[in-house]
């Protein structure tokens, strides 16, 4: 079975594909501090629960936007799974898109998995909003390959920024409010927040569009995706997923088949 880690700025996510589809997947905090054991004791634990162990899983494959944490999902993948991970970013990796940037080894290993599967999954030129640290906007062409974007601050970090900077503000949670019209501190503030967010993606998805000059199709992702999901039709396609999906993708393409079943 293969071991696909989504290692992100807040959240990171294990999924265990046994070849045919997703068997498991779980997301915890990511801590630049965990080791090597601490990360292989949360995993028996989760693992456990699912009737798994470290033995069925053969393969693995990392995407992180967290350098510091690579060396010990690394050794995690070696010690306790014994097998070398694929690392998205590294040169042995065949993504099978062409990336027509500025500086290619600058984008972020999430955004070029989330292209992939994109393409894999839906027609046309895409959008792809990513709901995580940031909210990234990423442009992937009719032929898959990776084009470009936006990358503006996560809804979370803005809320923890108003707070942090502003002393009569409290730290709040990003929820829908039911009026626009605050009428006291708290709402007021979660409405600025979630509407202001509403506004800033239609905004960019509408420029996007734009400057690109062809129709295009928006598929959102990322761990914010559902709350703001129902409040736009301008997201064609939810899809919580994709990155994992990405992850497998690749896989598949470096190894030549898709992992095989375990047991």
């Amino acid at each position: 079975m293969l071991l696909a880690i989504d290692a992100g700025n807040t959240n990171i996510v294990f999924a265990v594909h046994d070849g045919a589809a997703i068997r498991a997947e779980w997301r915890a905090v990511t801590k630049t501090s965990r080791t090597a054991d601490e990360y292989a004791i949360l995993l028996k634990q989760l693992l456990d629960i699912e009737g798994l162990g470290f033995s069925d899983i053969d393969a693995a494959i990392i995407a992180t936007v967290v350098p510091a944490a690579l060396f010990d999902l690394r050794q995690l993948c070696r010690r306790f799974m014994h097998c070398e991970p694929l690392v998205i970013g590294e040169p042995n990796v065949d993504l099978g898109i062409e990336v027509h940037i500025d500086r290619p080894e600058a984008v972020g290993a999430d955004r070029l998995v989330n292209a992939v599967a994109a393409h894999a999954a839906y027609k046309g030129p895409l959008i792809v909003v990513d709901f995580g640290t940031a909210t990234t906007f990423d442009v992937v062409s009719e032929k898959g390959d990776y084009e470009g974007g936006v990358i503006a601050p996560g809804a979370n970090l803005s809320a923890e920024a108003l707070h942090q900077g502003a002393a009569m503000l409290p730290r709040v949670a990003i929820q829908r409010t039911q009026s626009v019209i605050g009428k006291d501190t708290i709402p007021a503030m979660q409405s600025g927040l979630y509407w202001g967010y509403v506004g800033l993606i239609e905004g960019i998805v509408s420029r996007v569009k734009e400057e690109y000059g062809k129709p295009m199709s928006v598929v959102g992702t990322g761990g914010l995706a559902s709350l703001f999901y129902k409040q736009m039709n301008i997201i064609d396609h939810l899809d919580p997923d994709l990155t994992i999906r990405g992850l497998i993708q690749i896989y598949a393409r470096n190894t030549g088949a898709k992992p095989a079943a375990n047991g």
